[in-house]
């Protein structure tokens, strides 16, 4: 009998999986009612969940995984539109699959950003001058 894989080993090697685009064996150690919780949504299910992972082809760049008995989080940075942007993601495995997944990162750099103007520093100086004078 082959050892069980523990929940880090199942979670890396998903996201081995996923950076390259092998699409089966990443969604094989997922569970069917896996919940995918994000910035940007949510997905119930993992054919929802894998149907935007083909469209997206993220790749992860691993800086260090934790793991607490069956919750693993990943500290990682991906590429998303020429910029590099640290994502935190917490997984939880069940049963040797991942249940769910829950994603936090700062979308800022990926929001177009207007100018900034100079209003906020002129009102300052204008509050400042009538304070002086």
């Amino acid at each position: 009998m082959a050892p069980q894989r523990s929940a880090k080993d199942i979670v890396l090697a998903c996201i081995t999986a996923l950076n390259q685009e092998n699409f089966a064996a990443a969604r094989a150690l997922v569970s069917d009612r896996f919940q995918f919780h994000g910035v940007m949504g949510s997905r119930n299910g993992a054919d929802a969940y894998f149907t935007d992972m083909k469209k997206l082809k993220l790749k992860y760049d691993v800086k260090k995984a934790l793991c607490d008995e069956h919750d693993v989080c990943v500290w990682s940075e991906m590429p998303m539109e020429g910029k590099s942007i640290v994502v935190a993601s917490w997984y939880r495995v069940e049963h040797g699959k991942i249940a769910s997944l829950r994603v936090v990162f700062d979308p800022r750099p990926l929001l177009d950003q207007a100018p900034k103007h100079e209003s906020a520093k002129d009102e300052t100086r204008a509050r400042s001058h009538s304070v002086t004078h």
